[in-house]
């Protein structure tokens, strides 16, 4: 099918959604958008909505239809998730109750009663996680002839070779911690492993206290294959949990093992830097990345043999409570399971593999800078790939007629072609300026690493904006054409990583009209220099007009349903949370207007609700591929206002970070939006989970009569250059 003809047959559905057919006229409601907080009973709190968005990660392990090492693939994903959770939501909370503010949220929870009800549901989930790990996965992977033994399931020469294994690559690098007045209890580093180990008997120097902590190195790799003389199945691992917990007596020679059991403590991982108080932003981020590891303890994870007086003792050690103790059956990092998906070289079991295609506008002229001046261009990422950023970085590296190259980094990951080309460009002469934003989340260290290489090739770096992040995706190629100089800019809702372009949905989208450049050249001098806001021709930008131009597109939407002219608002990003923008969705609907929210993650409205929000429909679209893409469509009376933006729609993006939206204004690209990040969406029937008024999900399932479609394989097929 061309991509014409599956716009026409997603046109053919449009009618039947009811997307631009006229509403009933009704007046306006004003009374929600004029309160200054939003009634509890329809907001819903963050943290749970980003737990059940890791329970549907969680499913996507459950379906067979996953091929088995994908299963096992997420199933690592929702233990990363729920590291990061912990480390940075449930530490936020915590800090909330510490300070003993009292304030309760747009749900109307305290901060005591959110970690309460976080417990609740974290606590479940991670029963769940297990499960599918023990029952599910595992078991499917044993058929395929992959397996993961348990000790218990270990034959003699099994406990040979893993003794033999300990004894020369793991036993060298340990240092067991006997607990005595000489030997406090250790600091332990956040999400390590480690053993409390209890003994009886008295060792050389006749202590006898009973207890000792082993931390495992990261070095030490968590899987290890077993030899195929000794395996049972194709692909037989150990666990290096197990191989410690089978020769632990050879850490304490003489003594008796009496309990092994494995333990993990998570910390608070959000760095606080006063921008105020400090004279250099990277050096006061290196001194706070020193202390990271040994932040607040928020979690205790132990292996569920752990008996209660050790739990108690390793609560108390930390300052945790019940509240904060997960007992679990298996290994306390799932996450480490992910390195077997590139141990086993299985490609039955895993997804199809494809070649990613390519705007069909660069088939004019391998000259991109030529190309851009006919037109814009769109990529679609991952389906089409992301060469074209890559090529209109090289080509302005290696042209003499390019005179600077700027750009802003917020993620780019430790081996980045995209700052490869920087670093070469500034070597080469090029005015070269970056704007790196230190402090995104775990990429801190890559990104100082980053600044500095910058820095010696001679390249300009700042780091952005005082107590705003830099989010914004922006490259900017100025370009001497003749007798005059000419721009050419590339946005994008994703990051300059080559890693997550292949794994998120995100536009790339490229041009060199002349508004927008000089918009883009705006935002950048505004970024490295100083000077008042200015008005800008097409770019809108956050923390200045982004939420109120959104407010405005949204209330002109409510007046024409209001006005029974047709109206539609269709949003896709990763988390909705904006109270005073959920008050206006809430009144759009009750006007009339038809809204659908394509919202991957966090989404704190609740839709269905009637008589409040029965004209809003949301859906969470979780498969192979992290939804990523930020779009905004509005119908505005059949002008079809539609944008593309770096930004969620919530508080942090609208007020306390640079980003950016821009409008899409050629039809063909417009139509290309609207086909395949929207419509494509609203007809997925396969991978699609529909928000309840209650504030649970359900999945979607083609209808009786339907054929099931699943929007990423389409796009796939559509776009990708091939599969296998």
């Amino acid at each position: 099918m061309t991509r014409k003809d599956q716009g026409r047959s997603k046109s053919s559905k449009r009618g039947k959604r009811g997307g631009d057919k006229a509403s009933r006229s009704r007046p306006a409601p004003t009374d929600l958008t004029q309160r200054n907080a939003i009634e509890p009973q329809l907001y819903i709190n963050r943290e749970l909505a980003l737990l059940s968005f890791n329970r549907r990660v969680l499913a996507q392990a459950i379906d067979e239809g996953t091929p088995q090492l994908e299963r096992l693939f997420f199933v690592t994903i929702c233990s990363t998730n729920m590291d990061e959770f912990f480390e940075v939501r449930v530490g936020r909370v915590k800090q909330e109750m510490a300070l003993e503010l009292g304030v309760t949220g747009p749900d109307g929870l305290s901060p005591r009663q959110t970690l309460e009800a976080i417990s609740h549901e974290a606590h479940r989930l991670v029963v769940e996680h297990y499960g599918v790990l023990n029952e599910m996965v595992l078991p499917a992977l044993r058929v395929a002839g992959i397996r993961i033994s348990r000790r218990r399931d270990w034959n003699d020469d099994q406990r040979a070779w893993a003794r033999t294994y300990f004894s020369r690559e793991v036993l060298p690098v340990l240092t067991p911690m006997g607990l005595d007045p000489a030997h406090p209890f250790p600091n332990i580093q956040n999400k390590i492993l480690n053993f409390v180990v209890s003994l009886d008997g008295r060792d050389a120097f006749g202590r006898d206290s009973g207890l000792a902590i082993v931390q495992v190195p990261r070095s030490l790799p968590r899987l290890i294959e077993i030899p195929p003389e000794f395996a049972e199945t194709s692909h037989d691992f150990m666990l290096l949990s197990s191989v410690i917990h089978a020769n632990a007596d050879l850490l304490f020679p003489g003594m008796e093992v009496t309990g092994c059991h494995q333990f993990r403590v998570t910390r608070n991982s959000d760095l606080w830097v006063d921008e105020e108080e400090i004279d250099d932003l990277k050096n006061a981020l290196e001194g706070e990345l020193v202390r990271r590891p040994y932040g607040d303890a928020v979690r205790l994870e132990v292996v569920d043999t752990c008996p209660d007086h050790l739990r108690e003792l390793l609560l108390a050690q930390f300052g945790l409570t019940e509240l904060d103790l997960y007992a679990v059956n298996g290994p306390v990092n799932l996450h480490r399971l992910q390195a077997l998906v590139d141990l086993v070289d299985r490609a039955d079991l895993k997804s199809r593999t494809f070649l990613p295609g390519a705007p069909p506008e660069l088939g004019y002229s391998p000259d991109i800078f030529e190309v851009l001046r006919r037109g814009d261009v769109m990529s679609h990422q991952p389906f089409e790939g992301f060469a074209p950023v890559l090529e209109l970085l090289r080509q302005a590296a290696d042209d003499p007629s390019v005179l600077a190259i700027k750009m802003t980094v917020y993620r780019t990951g430790k081996r980045s072609p995209a700052a490869d080309i920087l670093v070469e460009a500034a070597k080469a002469g090029k005015e070269v300026t970056a704007v790196i934003e230190l402090r995104a989340r775990f990429d801190e260290r890559a990104n100082i690493e980053l600044a500095s290489k910058l820095h010696q090739a001679g390249a300009t770096v700042a780091y952005g904006v005082v107590g705003h992040k830099t989010h914004s995706k922006l490259l900017m190629v100025v370009r001497r054409e003749g007798d005059r100089m000419r721009r050419y800019v590339h946005l994008g809702t994703g990051n300059y990583h080559s890693g997550t372009a292949k794994a998120y949905t995100d536009i790339s989208f490229m041009s060199s009209r002349e508004a927008l450049c000089e918009d883009v050249h705006n935002v950048f001098m505004q970024l490295t220099g100083l000077g008042q806001n200015v008005d800008l021709h097409e770019l809108i930008q956050a923390p200045f007009k982004l939420h109120g131009t959104m407010c405005t597109l949204i209330d002109a939407e409510t007046a024409r349903a209001a006005a029974g002219e047709p109206a539609r608002i269709i949003l896709k990003m990763n988390s909705l949370t904006e109270p005073r923008i959920i008050q206006r969705l809430y009144a759009a609907g009750q006007a009339g207007v038809q809204i659908d929210l394509i919202v991957r993650g966090i989404c704190c409205l609740r839709p269905g609700i009637q008589g409040v929000s029965d004209n809003i429909r949301v859906r969470s679209i979780v498969g192979r591929f992290l939804e990523h893409t930020r779009i905004y469509h509005f119908h505005a009376g059949g002008e079809r206002k539609t944008y593309c933006a770096s930004a969620d729609w919530m508080g942090r993006n609208f007020f306390r970070r640079v980003e950016t939206c821009w409008p899409i204004i050629d039809p063909r690209l417009v139509n290309r939006l609207i086909d395949e990040c929207l419509m494509t969406y609203l007809r997925d029937n396969a991978q699609a989970w529909l928000l309840q008024p209650d504030g649970t999900y359900e999945r979607a399932a083609a209808a009786k009569g339907e054929v099931r479609f699943c929007a990423q394989e389409a796009l796939l097929a559509l776009l990708s250059e091939a599969t296998d």
